[in-house]
């Protein structure tokens, strides 16, 4: 078996160490003898090449970066990822990137940036004297079906740790939230909401990177991907996330959420 991993302006897009998703998708993959290609989606990308990956990956940038990026991600590119996403291709959209999936982002300076609208949501900044949200984030995860689908797959509610720094405020509008607030801001710090979810597209704020703390993502978009792909029923091999687990018992001691259930 084999997928193709489309990777969103990697050189434009990974500010905050969001390459580690690519290289812990990338990993999950080769240790169960998946063989997987990188494609860079890049500004001088022909549309042929978001045709024909499996899965797609998008980071965080700052916001000159960002409006770039905004502005090139227009016309017969959109048009492609609109239908990439739309079909069922599952994707991961941290820190920055789901502002491209909204209907617009308007920056702290500057005029309003359009989105792709292919989720219901705006993203705001405040201003440049707002306070930014940074710190660590912790959400459990509600949106359907992968809610359900990962607790099958935990035995456990699925809580994500994750760490954000964001200017801007999301607001959402028809577009499930991916999940609740535990602690820390989420889309906008003031409803709870964590992020957004459509068809197989996870959208959040926390990186850090977000994959390796919460592996059990990756192997669901991992499953997704060839499910889609080869029309069938996948049961990805189990590997030994001992590391990983203890990891995460020691985030979410260190942040006083130690009764909070943690993946097996």
């Amino acid at each position: 078996m084999k997928i193709a991993i489309g990777w969103l302006y990697p050189t434009l897009m990974s500010t905050y160490g969001d390459r580690g998703n690519v290289i812990c998708l990338q990993r999950r993959c080769q240790w169960r003898g998946i063989e997987v290609e990188i494609v860079p989606l890049k500004r001088e990308t022909e549309i042929a090449e978001f045709d024909r990956v499996d899965l797609i990956v998008g980071g965080g940038a700052q916001d000159r970066q960002q409006e770039i990026v905004m502005r090139d991600l227009q016309g017969a590119k959109a048009a492609a990822l609109q239908q990439k996403l739309a079909q069922g291709t599952p994707g991961v959209f941290t820190c920055g990137s789901p502002q491209l999936l909204g209907h617009y982002y308007e920056p702290a300076l500057g005029k309003r940036i359009k989105g792709l609208g292919l989720l219901d949501m705006v993203s705001q900044h405040p201003g440049i004297e707002a306070q930014r949200c940074i710190g660590n984030l912790v959400f459990e995860i509600t949106a359907t079906p992968i809610a359900s689908e990962l607790e099958a797959m935990l035995g456990e509610k699925p809580v994500v740790i994750g760490f954000e720094n964001h200017g801007g405020r999301t607001y959402l509008q028809d577009v499930q939230p991916l999940g609740r607030v535990i602690k820390g801001y989420g889309n906008n710090g003031e409803d709870r909401t964590a992020g957004a979810f459509y068809q197989n597209a996870i959208a959040t704020y926390a990186h850090g990177p977000l994959l390796p703390k919460n592996y059990f993502i990756a192997d669901w978009l991992i499953a997704k991907a060839l499910q889609r792909k080869y029309e069938t029923k996948i049961a990805l091999t189990p590997l030994d996330d001992a590391l990983a687990i203890s990891g995460r018992k020691a985030m979410l001691q260190r942040l006083g959420l130690s009764k909070l259930a943690v993946a097996k």
